[in-house]
């Protein structure tokens, strides 16, 4: 088909080559460098999707990323269909294919528009009133019904094959936004020297220059300069300029988030291409310069295809060289549109009138305007649009009433004035203030190092935009280097003007009862909604929002928000700031789940950590488990062993001979500083000012509300420093709070954390046999008795390399455990492996642990306790400083319901048939006759087959289990109810006399 209204010698696409396309399955040519939307539209294509609601026909409303009717389905191949695609921004190339959405059987008979039809079945908030009878249809009726009608388009359903790349950035200053006050602000930072990077989300520079054709800076038309500007800061090395790219989230401490369209406009990109690119960035100083939003005008049927905002028709025309129509209309209550008006004519297209809801305004466009021969209509309303897959006429009355004129129109652009962006600096938690004057709501106070410029600052004019960007721009440098700048200022010497335009809805809103006059396209919500919501108790603009779904959809309400406040004020009779201004949450536009991901799926989906025996633990047969991120030796089965087999036979070892474990996962962290030991006593229960270099303790650590948080074995090796232990889980948050706590409650203390989980590897040598397979490794360490005792940490060589050995047992057996560099975390252990086999040592794996631990009463914290367990319950008040008067958790812990009888405390539990192995999560009762539902008492929290003891043995939490010690107690299974004795939690060696071998 022929681009018949693509016009000659327009926009700024005129060398271009063709490219052909296809839309719901017709196909099109248009010229590389268009969007979707100007290519459809230079094919005189206006019809490009139904409304979610009432699937009303629905064409172009805007040029850009604000756009919410014209969203389809873009589709390269089975495997990459992605919905929701905003048209306005998808760049044509040649061979895309592209259909609509949320229709059937076609877009231009679409069975749904029954709904249109019975609109008064729908109004405001029916989904809060409706299918709430009969109940027992909801699940099998209402709710698959709704879900399948429920979203636009539909989501792919194979594996994204593409890639998505992330990078993280640092910079003084960041500019948000391309346009004049943007690329002014650029350019003053940049000339200081700092590092600088400039986002747009468009593919060229320029903002609302694009469509500006009265602009004219440094002696060039305002596109022209833009695009110079934009060399000259992409030659600059402390530069970096970002096209195609969307900020989309202001985060805490300037961290803001984007994403870059790398390879979506492209016909076939190469494998090694991202799809998108998610940029972190840290700035000093973030400059917003996110302009604003033209909004449309509220009047009946003002969703019609063809009916649009007159900036984007000025892109369409000046950029693309688009006429959206032939015989177009225009509607507004402020000067921009004339400036459309007057493009239009002067290219070719017949303007049919200007309504304008202004009494008497005056100015050089309108001025301009007239000396055209355009009609002007003033103090006019358009009352209504005609047609019905296309706008054909419009409705024009007196805004006071009247008669009325019908004029023929295959477009309308309308313009009710412009909303600041102010999207970005709320997220960023700063508070907007309400303007009376021009009445918008713009930047107020400012909660990060940021400032806004040009029309998103409300800052009217070219020229006092640039003003403000360049001044703000050199400021920002400075406040984050220091450094200033010697530029010149781009001198403006030409420019338009717009005055400031109306809120609500226009007298063509109609009553109440029968118009649609829509304020959200996307949602389909009218004029009438947003009044019934006030009429039937939503007083607040948040309540307004959800009983209506005003400013609820993709687009964010970047046109409606404003209108839907206007008209909830008015009807309330209250001024717009008593009513409040919905919150503006990240993302800006539509983000894809790709991009967030980045790498992060499939088998990268969550990293999988490996220990520096993994690879020995492999070729000696051994099963694994996953523990957090890390992959560990389950157990170590022999030829005909299953897994009981081999753990009872890797426990029975390690307490006759010995065993090697791999402890490496275990979290380990720094602590260092002239107040460390200040710092533990405040972290752990336990006291440390007095625990001796050399020497080692059990810690816990509790949360403010006096639980157990983790624990761990921590070994003072200097006066400055400990090597703190802590659970395999539980090493990310025990390292995030203790820095929570050390820089915002006790910043005043001289100490530095460090992860050092990784920097270590682990070989826990247990049972009787360990001091004689250490030993002969050994050098410059004592590992007698006396010289070593149990508890005890000291720094020497084993086999050559660096240790930190220390003598501890998590087995109740004689133990060590060797901490070398990861780097030579396997050759030690094939040397200790080798050392051991002299002495009919055995590997045994996570699953022994768990054992051995369990016949002593060692406590796992996760398994054994839940986030309500106490060190009294655990029967661990031993480890509480007696004479500590502060640390955290100390107050918790005096709760009164903390300190309460009845408690559940952790006990032992022996099964009356000793074969029977409980099962762990099984509850606990005290009478087994009870009627049904049973009062539980408590809950199994380990539970195996002990070898060594030759029966079943578990720990449990039991409500006052203390008291029961010798009692039974039940525990009901669906086979039957199991016996059980409340015991100590000591299996094995009660004394400890093992612990020295």
């Amino acid at each position: 088909m022929n681009a018949a209204f693509r016009i000659s010698g327009a926009g700024r696409l005129k060398q271009a080559k063709t490219a052909s396309f296809s839309f719901d399955d017709k196909s099109y040519i248009g010229i590389e460098g268009d969007t979707l939307a100007s290519a459809l539209l230079a094919n005189g294509v206006h019809l490009v999707g139904r409304s979610f609601k009432y699937h009303r026909p629905r064409g172009f409303l805007s040029a850009g990323a604000e756009e919410p009717n014209a969203l389809v389905q873009v589709v390269r191949d089975d495997a990459r269909k992605t919905p929701n695609v905003r048209a306005t921004v998808q760049e044509l190339y040649d061979g895309l294919t592209a259909h609509s959405q949320n229709r059937w059987p076609s877009l231009a008979f679409d069975v749904g528009a029954v709904n249109d039809i019975a609109s008064p079945l729908f109004s405001a908030g029916f989904y809060y009133k409706t299918f709430m009878w009969p109940k027992s249809a909801w699940k099998s009726l209402y709710e698959p019904k709704i879900r399948a009608a429920a979203g636009l388009g539909v989501s792919p359903d194979r594996p994204d094959p593409d890639h998505y790349a992330a990078r993280y950035a640092h910079c003084e200053v960041l500019v948000l936004g391309g346009g004049a006050a943007g690329i002014a602000a650029a350019l003053a930072a940049a000339e200081t020297g700092v590092r600088v990077i400039i986002a747009d989300e468009q593919v060229e520079f320029g903002g609302s220059l694009r469509f500006e054709s009265g602009a004219k800076i440094d002696g060039e038309n305002g596109y022209a300069w833009a695009q110079s500007a934009i060399a000259k800061l992409k030659a600059m090395d402390n530069v970096r300029v970002l096209s195609r790219t969307t900020a989309f989230g202001y985060y805490v401490q300037n961290f803001v988030g984007l994403v870059e369209r790398v390879s979506d406009h492209l016909k076939a990109p190469g494998r090694e291409l991202a799809r998108e690119r998610l940029w972190q960035v840290r700035a000093k100083r973030v400059v917003l310069a996110t302009g604003a939003i033209e909004r449309h005008m509220v009047f009946a049927n003002n969703d019609r295809p063809g009916v649009m905002l007159a900036s984007a028709a000025r892109t369409y025309l000046n950029h693309y060289g688009v006429a959206v129509g032939r015989n177009v209309g225009i509607y507004t209550a402020n000067d921009s549109a004339y400036a459309a008006a007057i493009d239009l004519k002067k290219a070719g297209v017949n303007v049919a009138a200007i309504v304008d809801l202004r009494d008497n305004p005056s100015g050089p466009v309108i001025d301009e305007a007239r000396g055209l021969g355009i009609e002007i209509n003033f103090g006019r309303a358009v009352v209504r649009a005609g047609g019905k897959l296309r706008v054909s006429s419009m409705t024009v009355q007196p805004k006071t009433g009247g008669g009325e004129r019908t004029i023929p129109v295959d477009a309308i652009l309308m313009s009710a004035g412009w909303t600041p962006s102010v999207h970005l600096f709320s997220q960023s938690r700063g508070k907007v203030a309400f303007n009376e004057e021009t009445r918008r709501f713009v930047p107020g106070t400012y909660a990060q190092d940021c400032v806004s410029v040009g029309a998103c600052n409300g800052t009217d004019g070219l020229s006092a935009t640039i003003d403000e960007a360049y001044s703000a721009g050199a400021k920002a440098a400075k406040d984050a280097s220091g450094k200033g700048g010697k530029g010149a200022k781009p001198k403006v010497d030409a420019s338009e003007s717009w005055s400031r335009g109306m809120l609500g809805a226009a007298p063509g809103a109609g009553p109440d009862t029968t118009v649609k006059a829509f304020v959200d396209f996307q949602n389909d919500v009218t004029a009438k909604d947003i009044r019934q919501a006030v009429h039937e108790g939503m007083h607040s603009i948040e309540h307004v929002k959800r009983f209506t779904t005003n400013g609820m959809a993709t687009d964010q309400g970047k046109t409606s928000n404003m209108h839907g406040l206007a008209i909830a004020a008015e009807t309330l009779g209250k001024p717009i700031p008593q009513v409040g201004l919905t919150t503006f949450r990240a993302p800006y536009t539509p983000v894809t789940f790709g991009s967030i991901v980045g790498h992060a799926r499939g088998s990268l989906f969550d990293p999988t950590r490996r220990t520096a025996t993994h690879g020995w633990a492999a070729t000696q047969g051994a099963v694994f488990e996953d523990v957090g991120q890390w992959k560990r030796a389950w157990y170590f089965p022999k030829a005909g062993e299953d897994m009981h087999a081999a753990v009872n036979r890797e426990c029975v070892a390690v307490r006759k001979a010995a065993g090697l474990f791999d402890a490496s996962t275990l979290g380990k962290i720094e602590v260092v500083g002239p107040d460390a030991a200040k710092f533990m006593e405040l972290l752990y229960t336990n006291p440390w000012e007095k625990l001796e270099p050399g020497r080692c303790r059990y810690g816990i650590m509790l949360r403010e509300d006096g639980f157990i948080y983790d624990d761990g074995v921590v070994g003072r090796l200097a006066p400055d420093r400990f090597h703190v232990t802590t659970t395999t889980g539980g090493a990310p948050r025990v390292m995030h709070h203790m820095e929570d706590y050390l820089q915002t409650e006790f910043p005043h203390l001289n100490v530095w954390l460090t992860s050092i989980t990784e920097q270590w590897a682990v070989i826990a040598v247990q049972g009787p046999k360990s001091r004689e397979i250490i030993a002969p490794l050994v050098e410059g360490i004592d590992m007698s008795d006396e010289a070593l005792p149990h508890m005890s940490v000291r720094e020497g060589k084993i086999c050559g390399v660096p240790t930190r050995l220390f003598r501890m047992s998590f087995t109740g057996e004689r133990g060590f455990e060797v901490n070398v560099p990861a780097d030579y975390g396997e050759a030690v252990w094939e040397a200790l492996w080798a050392e051991g086999q002299k002495h009919g040592a055995t590997a045994y794996g996570t699953e022994s642990m768990h054992v051995l631990r369990a016949e002593k009463g060692y406590i796992i914290v996760g398994q054994d306790t839940d986030g309500t367990v106490t060190p009294n319950d655990a029967g661990l008040d031993w480890a509480v400083g007696k004479k500590k008067t502060d640390f955290v958790g100390i107050r918790g812990m005096a709760r009164a319901d903390l300190v309460a009888k009845g408690r559940k405390q952790l006990v032992g539990l022996k099964t009356k048939d000793p074969k029977v192995v409980l099962e762990e999560g099984a509850q606990i009762v005290d009478d087994p006759k009870q009627a049904i539902p049973m009062k539980m008492i408590g809950h199994v929290t380990s539970s195996y087959w002990s070898q060594n003891c030759g029966r079943s043995i578990a720990l449990a939490l039991v409500a006052g289990g203390r008291d029961r010690m010798g009692k039974t107690l039940y525990v009901p299974m669906p086979n039957g109810m199991i016996e059980v004795e409340v015991t100590g939690m000591v299996f094995v060696d009660e004394k400890g006399e093992r612990l020295n071998g």
